[in-house]
């Protein structure tokens, strides 16, 4: 299976599909309190967002998904820079309502991606990356099990013209099977 193919991917407290324009309307109220995260990428317009990333898809470097929880649109992530030819991939551009932050969505969601890419698309590596200021991303990726790979200084000139040192992480083949366990034994507690 290619990384690029659509799929609706799911378990118990989450579910992936692909994302289209029919989720706009859920995902600008989902977006509501996130204004104040200055380090990370919220849309101010999601349909120009949806749009970019189904552009995005059309190109085949983009696998955009949104977050379904309680049978609503909460948020989006993606399978990103994708390399299909070394079988490598990023899970990023992923932002969630803070309704749902620090409940079980984004670590399912996680398990799902990363299973996907290891399982179903025999992915070499899946890698992570976040602004170095973006502490709770690097907590939440640190936590899945992914190992910091290193960090690319003055990377990115954001939006607002402030520069970014981006923190890559990443998680390998051999790694998938203790990460894995390590996040059913987290969703297993609650």
């Amino acid at each position: 299976m290619l990384l690029i193919e659509p799929v609706v991917l799911e378990n118990a407290h989450v579910r992936l599909e692909p994302l289209e324009m029919g989720h706009a309307a859920e995902l600008a109220g989902a977006r509501e309190g996130l204004e104040y995260a200055w380090y990370t990428v919220v849309p101010a317009s999601v349909p120009d967002e949806i749009a970019r990333r189904l552009a995005q898809r059309d190109a085949g470097v983009m696998n955009p998904f949104a977050v379904v929880s309680g049978g609503h649109a909460v948020g989006m992530t993606t399978f990103c820079n994708i390399d299909q030819p070394n079988r490598h991939v990023e899970i990023g551009y992923t932002w969630l309502s803070p309704a749902v932050q620090r409940t079980a969505v984004n670590t399912a969601a996680k398990l799902l991606l990363l299973a996907h890419a290891f399982e179903a698309c025999d992915a070499i590596a899946v890698e992570f990356r976040t602004h170095w200021h973006n502490r709770q991303s690097r907590a939440a990726i640190e936590r899945l099990g992914a190992k910091q790979d290193g960090v690319l200084r003055n990377q990115r000139i954001g939006a607002d013209g402030t520069v970014r040192d981006t923190v890559v992480y990443s998680i390998l083949p051999h790694e998938w099977p203790t990460v894995r366990h390590g996040l059913e034994a987290r969703l297993a507690r609650g």
